[in-house]
């Protein structure tokens, strides 16, 4: 008697198992044993220590990044200015700011991009100054109409990042220092949070001095997720041969990655665990078991892939992530969670002495551009084209070179005068006036010489305060 019933317990847990595999919302319904199935369930958990990769095509994409953010700092100290011009010794001593060591590091990074910065001749006071090239401004004018058009997509986006927490609310500091990524204005607290009191309301906490921004009503037609979107496609294309995609990922390991035996089995099998979607509220589930926390675990991807989905460039920092850890239910160390899914993100730590982490989304791009690109994107990538120009196809610089040659010839010729006339009366004069010479020749090879510099770690509250309002 006692061995039919342990052989009846043993069928029921082997024909339990498959429909805990292909419901992924069963455990709303009622209540598995999960005990019955831990003997019979293997791992699925993808192993935490891998190989590390680099991906050059990221990497690169970083380094050219690392210098359109010095010249997007320049510009707006130029920008800040009612002339829109800026004398370059003001500039020299605001060069801390920008992410300079040495100040002579700013005349030689304006003189490597002449076609973003334009170096003239004050009519009055004869002193060079820096302002914008009209191809620059074209840009700056290109990006605001791209930003003011896609402020009812920038709406939506808000709206599912809010759907995606889980108590419907976010600080309002964390969204405005990701407002550049997510596609936000400047002003997004009066263009897009008070502009829409059917979507947003402003919360002020009680216990602290925080705001927040609140959902005022979730909206079912907005909880499909990125991903699900690509599994339909998939559907639509093979038919009955992609049923394995039901709850699986697009991965696409780096090159160079050895995927041995174990991580193929452990992938296969994590593709094939369900998992509940990142706008499901799963407070009320029971969450100490071994299934629902393997749940969870690619609940985290999932949650992940969809907040980078609702970027514009796909990717965003670490640190900006790490802010809405505690309100989507993320891991606590991220970099060794997405380290484990290389296949799926790409981290990098390139434009920025590893100081920030870039987080990219692998299916989005492909030979370093993204595959469905928008006017946003378009418009922030002409400022990179400008960047990446080679200043000899510039004419401005050999009008610049030219111009300070001349000057400088015209200099030394007044002071070889002025010596032939005092030679006789002091010897002295003549030596200083030598050793003048001589430090102004270094100073003019310094300015000309071709000086590489890192960006520091500084926060977007610098970009609050310039105004966008210029004339071409």
């Amino acid at each position: 008697m006692r061995t039919l019933v342990v052989l009846r317990s043993f069928k029921f847990k082997i024909e339990t198992f498959p429909l805990i595999q292909n419901h992924p919302n069963s455990n709303s319904n009622f209540n598995f044993n999960f005990n019955s199935t831990r003997e019979f369930s293997q791992s699925t958990s993808i192993p935490k220590k891998q190989q590390r990769v680099r991906d050059h095509g990221f990497d690169d994409y970083m380094e050219i990044e690392k210098k359109t953010r010095k010249v997007l700092k320049l510009q707006n100290l130029i920008l800040a200015e009612p002339s829109q011009s800026l004398p370059i010794a003001r500039l020299e001593t605001l060069s801390r700011r920008v992410g300079f060591k040495r100040r002579q590091e700013t005349g030689a990074f304006i003189l490597k991009f002449p076609h973003v910065f334009e170096i003239f001749e004050h009519p009055v006071q004869r002193v060079l100054f820096c302002r914008l090239t009209r191809q620059a401004i074209l840009q700056i004018e290109q990006e605001r109409h791209a930003l003011e058009s896609q402020v009812p997509l920038a709406v939506t986006r808000l709206r599912k990042l809010l759907m995606m927490s889980s108590t419907r609310r976010l600080r309002l500091e964390h969204v405005r220092i990701a407002r550049a990524a997510l596609g936000l204005p400047d002003d997004f607290e009066l263009s897009v949070v008070l502009r829409y009191p059917q979507f947003f309301r402003l919360v002020d906490a009680n216990e602290t001095r925080n705001k927040y921004i609140e959902l005022v009503e979730k909206d079912p037609s907005l909880v499909i997720c990125a991903i699900e979107k690509t599994r339909e496609r998939v559907y639509r294309e093979k038919g009955v041969d992609a049923e394995d995609v039901r709850f699986s990922f697009v991965i696409n390991f780096p090159p160079g990655f050895k995927i041995g035996k174990y991580l193929k089995i452990a992938v296969w099998k994590w593709q094939r665990v369900p998992y509940w979607s990142p706008y499901e509220d799963v407070s009320g589930y029971d969450l100490r078991s071994i299934e629902a926390q393997k749940r969870m675990e690619k609940r985290a991807v999932a949650t992940i892939h969809e907040l980078l989905s609702l970027t514009v460039e796909k990717k965003i920092t670490l640190e900006r992530i790490a802010h809405f850890q505690m309100a989507m239910n993320l891991p606590k160390k991220l970099k060794e969670f997405l380290l484990q899914h290389q296949g799926i993100f790409y981290i990098s730590t390139r434009g920025n002495q590893g100081k920030l982490h870039t987080v990219f989304l692998r299916e989005a791009y492909r030979k370093g551009e993204l595959v469905e690109p928008n006017d946003l994107y378009l418009a922030r990538r002409r400022l990179a084209e400008l960047v990446l120009i080679s200043p000899r196809k510039a004419k401005v610089d050999r009008e610049l070179v030219g111009y300070r040659r001349s000057r400088l010839d015209d200099e030394m010729e007044q002071v070889r005068r002025e010596c032939v006339e005092d030679s006789y009366e002091d010897f002295t004069g003549e030596d200083d006036m030598r050793q003048d010479m001589e430090e102004e020749d270094d100073l003019s090879s310094n300015i000309g010489s071709d000086v590489d510099s890192d960006i520091g770690d500084e926060d977007d509250d610098f970009d609050d305060s310039v105004s966008m309002e210029r004339t071409p």
